[in-house]
């Protein structure tokens, strides 16, 4: 009696899971069905979503949107036009004498940025924020466009829903979606073998944000190989014939194409050089001394390993500088010295395993990019947006990603949820659950990058995208 009732309940269950699955089912294949308008219901409701998520936000003086105002009004106006906002929303440029117009620069951004700071001036001042979420949600539209159109089946849908659940309380009040759009042009285009266009996109994206730099080396590597110019190695070799075959493929570099790798360089320097006119301090050094200088973020990987040898002994401190909570420890400096290694050696393994034609441009783009935030000293709550369009075109909607990629993201929306809490700043850290909600999300993203460079569950398999493109 006992093993029918068994076998009863199990039976229940599967059909009850069985159900629930074909009812899943069935509302996926809906929307992939719909068609005409009815196709732009899904990043309706997230964009209206995105303003329910972050309209608490509207109108507070040091939100990063807050921060943009006062970077675009300086720039135009010069530093007396701080007066036009409440005193404590542009405290944080530290003004000691006043500074002429065209003189003041973002200190942490490329003076590019500039151009989506200033765009919602255009609207009344009191209404800034709510025009940068408008141009935000509107970029977001043009993203989702696109992997309608050159990503995978359901690549769009895929898209909305890490937004939903890993991203809604950033993704229109950062300007990070613009980069991430620039990205995934730059590999649609490399894909569809608009070299050019490529590599005018990932330009721009690197004078919007330093990070798509890490992506012109490989961009490079793969229009070479497309053409035939850039010698691919056996698919086994041995260490002692690297040096061999390194050789063979720089000897063919005076046949390389190099116009469009001189032409993004030109870009770069051209606009960069540009504002350097201007203030070069501002233009140049002050973006770099910001990036070395930062101590390790509460967030980044680097703070979970503190936090856990503080248990053992070793004290840390919280502070509050370069506009985040940082970590600082007798450790820090190993710790920071040990990312940069890992990344240095991710970085290598990424690019030898394109080389011997083992990932395509945009499997390489989203390897450097985990390599980049797991090993970097800061992993903020929008590097997230960085990664979900690639995600989205190259297909990773599997259960594998489903499963971690939707820990990471829900575990990083509780994080946020964390720092709302009505408490002194510096003591969000010490909230129970946070540094280990921290701990686990850093877990299971380390998890993914060695899954993706080393292609344990078959991450790196890509979804084949429409032939009529």
């Amino acid at each position: 009696m006992g093993d029918f009732r068994a076998l009863l309940q199990a039976h229940v269950r599967r059909e009850s899971t069985n159900g629930v699955g074909k009812l899943l089912a069935r509302w996926w294949n809906a929307l992939l069905a719909c068609d005409g308008t009815a196709v732009y219901i899904p990043i309706t409701v997230v964009t209206i979503a995105a303003f329910c998520g972050s309209a608490w936000q509207i109108f507070l003086p040091r939100t990063d949107p807050a921060r943009y105002q006062c970077y675009a009004l300086t720039f135009w106006l010069g530093s007396n036009a701080a007066r036009l906002l409440p005193s404590s929303q542009c405290a944080f440029l530290h003004v000691v004498q006043p500074q002429p117009a065209f003189h003041m620069l973002p200190l942490e951004y490329p003076p590019l940025t500039l151009l989506p700071f200033s765009l919602p001036l255009l609207a009344p001042i009191l209404n800034y924020q709510i025009a940068f979420a408008l141009l935000m949600a509107l970029i977001s539209a043009l993203i989702y466009w696109l992997l309608l159109r050159y990503g995978p089946r359901g690549g769009a849908l895929i898209f909305v829903l890490y937004i939903f659940i890993g991203a809604l309380a950033t993704v229109q009040i950062r300007f990070d979606l613009i980069p991430a759009m620039l990205t995934l042009l730059f590999i649609i285009a490399a894909e569809q073998r608009c070299w050019t266009w490529a590599y005018i996109a990932l330009a721009f994206a690197v004078l919007f944000k330093l990070y798509p730099i890490l992506f012109l080396p490989s961009l490079f590597i793969a229009e070479q190989q497309k053409h035939g110019l850039f010698y691919t190695p056996p698919t086994s070799i041995s260490l002692t014939s690297v040096p061999r075959y390194l050789w063979l493929t720089l000897h063919g570099a005076s046949d390389w194409r190099w116009k469009n790798l001189f032409l993004s360089l030109g870009i770069l320097l051209a606009v960069t050089g540009a504002f350097a006119l201007l203030n070069f301090q501002g233009a140049v050094l002050d973006q770099l001394n910001y990036f070395v200088q930062r101590p390790i973020q509460v967030e980044a990987t680097g703070s979970t390993f503190l936090w856990l040898v503080m248990h053992f002994g070793v004290p840390l401190h919280i502070t509050y500088t370069y506009g985040s909570l940082n970590i600082s420890s007798k450790l820090d400096g190993w710790v920071s010295l040990v990312g940069e290694l890992l990344f240095i050696v991710g970085y290598a393994y990424t690019l030898w395993m394109q080389w011997r034609g083992r990932l395509d441009i945009a499997q390489v783009s989203i390897a450097l990019l985990l390599v980049f935030i797991a090993t970097e000293k800061v992993f903020s709550l929008q590097y997230l947006i960085w990664l979900i369009p690639l995600l989205a075109y190259v297909g990773a909607f599997d259960a594998f990603w489903l499963c971690t990629w939707g820990s990471i993201s829900l575990l990083t929306t509780f994080i946020l949820y964390l720092y709302l809490r009505p408490v002194d700043l510096l003591l969000i850290p010490l909230i129970p659950g946070f540094m280990q909600a921290v701990g686990v999300r850093n877990a299971l993203f380390v998890l993914v990058t060695l899954a993706y460079l080393f292609n344990w569950f078959e991450a790196r398999r890509r979804k084949p995208v429409p032939l009529t493109q």
